[in-house]
């Protein structure tokens, strides 16, 4: 057996203060990081109100604004997060990059470095289990996708769309942990589509004056309010749960309920025009969506939430409430083909309608090469 990586051995051998800092009590010490903002701020705030947990470790790249839990202000690269572990029973890793306006590489190497780093630093410290929250996307949106899919379902996503390819990784890495570090279990959750803060591309396709329909395809919605998704991650902090496990809401909607309910309506292209204007657009650098984005809003990606459901735990939110709060979320913003417009933009593009904007698609494309053409 190879010996280990020195920078483990050295927060194996280090001072134990972080834990002597730990104050008596009942239930697990709980890591978590991302914990200034997002879903992280969520689930600090609530495990630091719970009494089953017995202290709360934040860690991020700025101080919180939850004075109960026990801050460290690090990048969750920092090798130096072993230390910051030591004491933890339990890991929550939440600092994850998945903004639309983040250059790809550098988010890749900020998300998929960070859940090495963290996996390895919890190994190093003897946490005995660390919790990844991805996507319910990397199951793959396809055509012949079982209604609801088991969690058990093959991963059949690809790298195409918008952050998926780190998820992807994250769950390899998940895989891999306890096989190269023994005692470490790995508990995997993966939400529906998730609203409430969130700005996703799947949120944007609200923000449309139409509601992009590929012919011949069957888009079905499920939704995830983050508060149902902190919920979740506090049933796998307390060790309720393990595993893979999906989380959102009951059932599904088809997207004529969808139209129905929002009062947007759609916009049916077929789908060479639709997925070629999308790989254009997003190619010459108008749109932060790739056409792989589209495959969401085309075929079913609805799973099942069963293994949580046989923990105790259920959704608070249906998903006709969820989708009433993203309506009332992004009233106001205005979206063409993924890209968020500005006001003068907005009011073009709801004079012209959408259809306009994508099937201008080589008009815009045209005009973009004679321009560089120019410089």
């Amino acid at each position: 057996m190879s010996s280990p990586d020195p920078q483990v051995r050295a927060a194996r051998n280090h001072s134990t203060a972080a834990a002597d800092r730990v104050p008596e009590g009942r239930g697990p010490v709980v890591a978590v990081t991302g914990a200034a903002t997002g879903v992280g701020d969520l689930l600090t705030r609530r495990l630091a109100a719970s009494d089953e947990i017995k202290q709360v470790i934040a860690i991020d790249e700025r101080r919180g604004e939850v004075p109960e839990a026990h801050w460290h202000v690090l990048d969750v690269r920092d090798p130096a997060i072993a230390e910051k572990l030591r004491g933890a029973d339990v890991v929550v890793h939440l600092a994850l990059d998945l903004d639309l306006e983040t250059d790809s590489a550098a988010r890749t190497a900020y998300n998929v470095r960070g859940t090495q780093t963290v996996l390895t630093a919890a190994a190093a410290a003897g946490v005995h289990r660390v919790v990844l929250c991805t996507s319910a996307m990397v199951y793959g949106a396809l055509p012949d996708n079982d209604i609801p899919l088991s969690e058990d379902a093959e991963l059949r996503a690809t790298a195409e769309a918008t952050g998926v390819g780190d998820l992807l990784e994250i769950e390899r890495l998940g895989r891999r942990a306890p096989r190269a570090h023994p005692g470490l279990n790995v508990t995997v959750v993966r939400p529906a589509v998730l609203v409430g803060g969130t700005d996703t591309a799947l949120t944007r396709y609200f923000e449309s004056p139409r509601l992009l329909v590929v012919a011949g395809s069957r888009p079905t919605w499920q939704f995830c309010h983050v508060e149902d998704l902190v919920g979740a991650l506090e049933y796998a902090a307390l060790e309720k749960v393990e595993g893979e496990l999906a989380v959102g809401c009951d059932g599904w909607l088809e997207q004529e309920d969808v139209e129905e309910l929002s009062g947007i309506r759609r916009m049916e292209l077929p789908s060479a025009v639709a997925l070629g204007a999308a790989a254009r657009l997003h190619r010459i650098g108008l749109t932060p969506s790739p056409a792989g984005d589209l495959a969401y809003t085309m075929h079913p990606w609805v799973v099942s939430v069963s293994r949580l459901h046989d923990a105790g735990w259920r959704p608070r939110w249906t998903n006709e409430e969820v989708l009433a709060a993203l309506l009332e979320e992004v009233e106001g913003r205005h979206t063409v083909a993924g890209r968020r417009l500005g006001r003068k933009d907005a009011t073009a593009a709801g004079a012209a309608g959408a259809t306009v904007a994508l099937l201008g698609t080589a008009a815009l494309v045209r005009r973009a090469r004679k321009a560089r053409r120019r410089i």
